[in-house]
């Protein structure tokens, strides 16, 4: 019976590259030479500091063109509210989302199951396990949850006929 997952992930080290390419374009930059602006990741977490909430925009901006030059979907991103840090620095943290959490799995075996395709969906840990009868129905399932957009990126790997 074919089948195929769908996942959610993130390529960490391109989002390292992309922190690393950004974090020396800010050492670089005249509107942020002598300030202590910076920018790190600690696990699934991007934090972001700076003097105040423009330079943390600039950064974020510099933050997102990298990660699409990278192939990092910016849905993935989920930006957090600015707060105040230590020393009169402001602070915001970004969390990496990755992985199909047990709700947007229901939701997505819904759409499956609501648009009459010939598929059953199942949660299998963080990714969505959908097989059927033929490889057709399969092609006309990634396109129905393509076109449905869920707040997360979404891949389609392990095809098997």
């Amino acid at each position: 019976m074919p089948s195929f997952d769908v996942v959610s992930e993130i390529d960490l080290q391109e989002v390292d590259n992309a922190l690393h390419t950004t974090s020396k374009e800010i050492g670089n930059r005249y509107d942020f030479k002598g300030s202590k602006a910076s920018i790190e990741r600690k696990e699934q977490e991007l934090i972001l500091l700076a003097e105040d909430e423009y330079k943390l925009g600039q950064m974020l901006d510099l933050l997102s063109q990298r990660l699409v030059k990278r192939g990092v979907d910016l849905k993935a991103l989920e930006i957090g509210k600015v707060s105040d840090a230590a020393g009169g620095m402001q602070r915001q943290v970004c969390t990496l989302k990755a992985g199909i959490n047990a709700e947007l799995g229901k939701k997505m075996g819904k759409l499956l199951k609501d648009g009459r395709y010939k598929v059953q969906a199942s949660m299998q840990g963080d990714q969505l396990r959908v097989s059927g009868k033929s490889r057709d129905d399969l092609q006309a399932a990634i396109a129905a949850l393509r076109a449905e957009d869920f707040g997360i990126p979404l891949q389609f790997n392990n095809f098997r006929d």
